[in-house]
């Protein structure tokens, strides 16, 4: 036996054994053989009763007259689908007439106490009942494999539909809203008297916790093999009050998420790393090996037995609340008052000035953001601004909070300069979830002692502004780099940074006798935005320069795309894009960069020069020409507001009205040419 407590509901179990014929009817998998066998689906399934959130067992189907249709919706306390979808469910309800649809949230997870269903419910503050379906009765009766599945019945509890609430979420994938609306469409289909049109969908979600029923048959323990991989790829995030949505730190809970993790780990969702492994060694990868992924396999599959508790690897020692190596030395807020963020609409970039008091120069060896409000913070980095006169080497990079990228620690005798009398600037990127949201997000400092730092590390960025990606382009490559190597410094990370189209990506160091390949991503993710740390620093002596080639999907296969019909240029908001390449560069403190020497450029040649100028004059021509041949639809000369397609209409035309006249001419889109030059 599994040396776990779990509660075992005499009343699910019975009901489990009682139900077979119900389930068979009810699923399609037997024919009645005779009228009263199919009168006695809604007797069995009326017999049914199970706790709910207060812990009162209570029937799921009464005898009292049954709405028209029923959502039966199966939940997990600590599954994020099912956190969103629940209060949904509630919304879409409360859409029809009294007694038409009713809502009945059903818990099977082995991992989920009747204490975390009655948390569940009063956090999403749910109207309609949830009750606790210990040993997974109803979910075994159901075929349930999901959270959030649903099963839509009708007056007389039959399974009219079964899968998902919407497509607006797929594993690894979040639509700004959803284009199918799955289960309301077949609500009105019932309600209509029509037949379902669609009446079966692939439900998306983290699979129900089960109880291991078999024999187990196999040698590894979690005391023993289990909990020390979950140690060293998991439980940096999987652990309280962390960023992963549920905890990893213990045997009962791991159990319950067994097939969960298996299924994310074979899928290449977690742990999550991107690099090619052919090319570059990191010191932050999170590679699972081949031989980590096979015990977890052979474990899960085998019955996941518990082991010697002495066995058991001492616990990893975490600042509690911070991801740094000790407590901050300074915590700034980013405001004296939490920001408002709306339940919708579009957030413009909010900037919050903070004077953190520097009156002598400061060497920060370890920074973290720590977001106020996870739910709607979409991104904070935070730069400095030195005062008047004072210069600061790269972007002035302090810290950032991005999807997926961890707080680090500076190597020893490493630290960035905050000059004295500087402000520090936090750049917040906000998305509206559906309710009023506030946010006071906070900076985490650490500093070192002056006379321990002998490398000044300032962050160098190769970029490139210029480029306009096609409508429907699937394979879209941008490329950029930076001459300005400073061939006495050497490369401690690098970091891509690409949005919702961002497809895959390489940087390379270019160098008199070739090109050294320093980061590959086949498969770039804009969920997770990797600072890739390298094993060894790079010396950058002989380098020439540092490349990148960036590669957008702005086509209708891209789940991420906003918009495949656009097309997309640079700009700050996700549904537009950036193509960047971010270096971070460890100087010898008190030395200038030095850079290569450019070949001696011959006199210069007027006329080269004359032609030159003369090309960029035609290239500017064909580009606000190209523009008005596709805007300007009335052939006037001038490009209004209502002629621009909807996604520029809404954010991409006040960058380029520099008069707020609400109209575009030919010298405003010459100069936005120029300037992206």
């Amino acid at each position: 036996m599994r040396n776990t407590e779990m509660l075992r509901s005499s009343t699910a179990t019975s009901m489990k054994r009682g139900l077979v014929l119900a389930a068979a009817l009810l699923l399609g998998t037997v024919t009645p053989a005779t009228a009263e066998a199919a009168e006695s689906t809604v007797e069995n399934l009326q017999q049914i009763s199970l706790p709910d959130a207060a812990g009162k067992v209570t029937p799921l189907f009464a005898d009292e007259k049954q709405a028209e249709v029923t959502i039966v919706c199966f939940l997990g306390s600590e599954c994020p689908l099912a956190q969103l979808y629940g209060p949904r469910l509630q919304k879409l309800a409360s859409g029809y007439k009294d007694g038409q649809v009713r809502v009945i949230g059903i818990n099977s997870n082995l991992q989920d106490s009747g204490d975390d269903v009655t948390e569940f419910v009063k956090r999403h503050q749910l109207q309609y009942s949830v009750f606790k379906d210990y040993d997974h009765a109803v979910a075994d009766l159901f075929e349930a494999k999901r959270t959030p599945e649903v099963l839509l019945l009708n007056r007389d509890l039959e399974v009219i539909y079964r899968g998902r609430i919407d497509d607006q979420y797929t594993p690894g994938t979040i639509k700004s809203a959803p284009d199918q609306h799955d289960l309301k469409n077949a609500i009105d289909d019932q309600l209509a008297g029509r037949e379902v049109q669609t009446p079966k969908t692939e439900a998306v979600g983290c699979l129900i916790g089960r109880a291991y029923d078999g024999e187990v048959t196999t040698k590894l323990t979690y005391c023993k093999e289990i909990a020390r991989i979950l140690q060293k790829h998991c439980v940096e995030c999987h652990r309280p009050a962390e960023i992963g949505p549920f905890s990893l730190t213990n045997y009962d809970e791991v159990i319950g998420w067994g097939e969960m993790m298996l299924e994310t780990v074979q899928q290449g969702r977690m742990p999550p790393w991107h690099a090619n492994p052919a090319h570059g060694q990191f010191a932050n990868s999170r590679r699972m090996s081949d031989e980590e992924k096979a015990q977890l396999r052979d474990w899960v599959k085998g019955g996941m037995p518990y082991g010697n508790p002495k066995e058991l690897p001492e616990p990893v020692s975490y600042v509690e609340g911070w991801q740094l190596d000790r407590k901050p030395d300074l915590v700034l807020d980013m405001g004296k008052t939490p920001f408002e963020v709306p339940a919708e609409g579009v957030v413009e970039y909010q900037y919050f000035v903070v004077d953190p008091g520097f009156e002598e120069d400061r060497w920060i060896t370890g920074a973290q953001v720590l977001p106020g409000n996870r739910a709607v913070v979409h991104h904070c980095i935070v730069f400095v601004r030195p005062p008047d006169g004072e210069k600061s080497r790269g972007l002035g990079f302090v810290a950032a909070y991005v999807p997926g990228q961890r707080s680090t620690m500076l190597p020893a005798g490493c630290g960035r300069r905050i000059p004295a009398g500087s402000r520090l600037v936090f750049q917040m990127h906000y998305t509206p979830t559906g309710t009023p949201q506030e946010d006071l997000s906070k900076l985490g400092l650490l500093f070192g002692n002056s006379e321990d730092i002998d490398s000044e590390v300032y962050t160098l960025p190769a970029i490139n502004r210029n480029f306009e990606i096609p409508p429907q382009a699937a394979d879209y490559a941008v490329s950029g780099e930076t001459t300005r190597v400073p061939q006495n410094a050497r490369m401690l990370a690098l970091s891509p940074h690409m949005h919702y189209r961002g497809k895959s990506f390489r940087a390379v160091a270019k160098r008199e006798d070739g090109r050294d390949i320093l980061l590959d991503v086949p498969y770039y993710d804009f969920n997770w935005q990797h600072v890739y740390e390298m094993k060894s620093p790079l010396q950058l002596d002989g380098i020439k320069a540092l490349e990148f080639t960036a590669t957008f999907d702005n086509s209708s296969e891209n789940p991420f795309n906003p918009d495949p019909s656009q097309y997309v240029t640079w700009g700050d908001q996700t549904w537009e894009e950036m193509a960047i390449a971010f270096f971070e560069i460890a100087l010898p403190r008190g030395e200038k960069p030095v850079y290569a020497k450019a070949p001696q450029s011959e006199q210069v040649d007027e006329q080269a020069m004359a032609e030159r100028q003369a090309a960029d004059k035609a290239a500017e021509d064909r580009f606000v020409s190209d523009f008005f041949s596709r805007f300007d639809t009335d052939g006037d000369g001038i490009v209004r507001r209502e002629e621009m397609p909807l996604a520029q209409r809404r954010y991409g035309f006040r960058k380029l009205d520099r008069n707020d006249d609400d109209r575009l001419d030919r010298d405003e889109i010459a100069a936005q040419y120029r300037e992206r030059r």
